[in-house]
């Protein structure tokens, strides 16, 4: 699904961050425990280079716990790297954070006068302003259940030895693997005016049938047919009164429904990726673009010989 929601905001939000990154000790990137590698912004990479790294899995207690943890494996692969899940009822590990992120800085060579500082980034509507005002001890960023709530940086002192930098949650210009636009879609980090509801709702259900049938017949009926997502979106529209003139199902409103009890985590705690899953789509995407890519080269290629030719007949008239 091609996402076509990229807020002038971001595009100076990036500009902004890639200027103080040198008074940066560390990066913290806030992902979605659902969507580890899809909420993972490729900018942020780029922006970040080798500073460490805190991978912070917010809204873990939506997701599924055995994949959460795979995931946190995989995160931890890199040197410089470490990761961490946070719940919404466990301030507990929150306040682990500041000591994650000292483990990963490099002591000093020469006694250290000023704060450190953690640059915190995310993608939109994925938890980060609830994360700050958590680590703060105090309401210091606007929090909202709906993307593009934070549009500029601020400097926040956490303690006489820590400041965190918090930004705009951006996106990218263009999502190059399609499974990862409908996985964004799903979880909020887009407004819904930029997406198809009822397409997206088939898409998860695409997922959700094969991996978690029985949270979905325990939320929709044991009755609720698996095998095709229409049928399975048709079901739960008509089960929930989602109708439209002559009795017929209004698809919208049920994909938006389905939407809403899953981003709540009324269906249970539900994981739409696996490490597996990001190897494969990831090879998959760079064929795709290789070929894509090939394809242009040659229609630039055809495209100079056809000039090339033009010239030659012209010159021998």
């Amino acid at each position: 699904m091609a996402i076509q929601w990229f807020p002038g905001h971001m595009h100076k939000a990036r500009k902004e961050m890639a200027k103080v990154l040198p008074e940066v000790d560390v990066i913290i990137e806030v992902l979605d425990a659902r969507i580890p590698w899809s909420s993972e912004n490729p900018m942020l990479a780029n922006i970040a280079g080798d500073k460490p790294l805190l991978r912070v899995l917010t809204k873990a207690d939506l997701a599924d716990p055995v994949r959460t943890e795979q995931w946190l494996v995989e995160l931890r692969r890199h040197e410089r790297h470490d990761a961490i899940a946070i719940t919404a009822g466990d301030p507990a590990i929150t306040k682990a954070i500041p000591q994650r992120l000292k483990a990963l800085v490099p002591p000093p060579t020469s006694p250290r006068l000023k704060p450190y500082v953690a640059m915190v980034m995310g993608i939109p509507n994925v938890g980060k302003s609830t994360l700050i005002n958590k680590l703060a001890g105090r309401v210091v960023a606007k929090t909202g259940n709906e993307p593009a709530i934070t549009k500029r940086q601020q400097l926040i002192t956490l303690s006489e030895h820590w400041r965190l930098r918090d930004t705009p949650g951006m996106l990218w210009p263009k999502v190059e693997n399609e499974a990862s636009g409908y996985r964004l879609a799903a979880t909020g980090a887009v407004r819904d005016t930029a997406m198809d509801s009822s397409e997206v709702a088939a898409y998860l259900l695409d997922h959700l049938c094969v991996h978690y049938a029985e949270a979905l017949r325990a939320r929709y009926g044991k009755t609720l047919p698996l095998d095709e997502s229409v049928q399975t979106l048709e079901a739960i529209g008509k089960m929930r009164g989602c109708l439209g003139g002559g009795g017929l199902i209004d698809f919208d409103r049920a994909g938006r429904l389905l939407l809403s009890e899953f981003r709540a985590g009324l269906l249970g705690g539900m994981t739409l990726e696996t490490p597996a899953m990001r190897q494969k789509e990831e090879a998959e995407t760079a064929k795709r673009l290789a070929e894509i890519a090939a394809r242009r080269e040659q229609r630039r290629e055809k495209k100079s010989e056809e000039r090339s030719a033009r010239k030659a007949r012209k010159k021998n008239s």
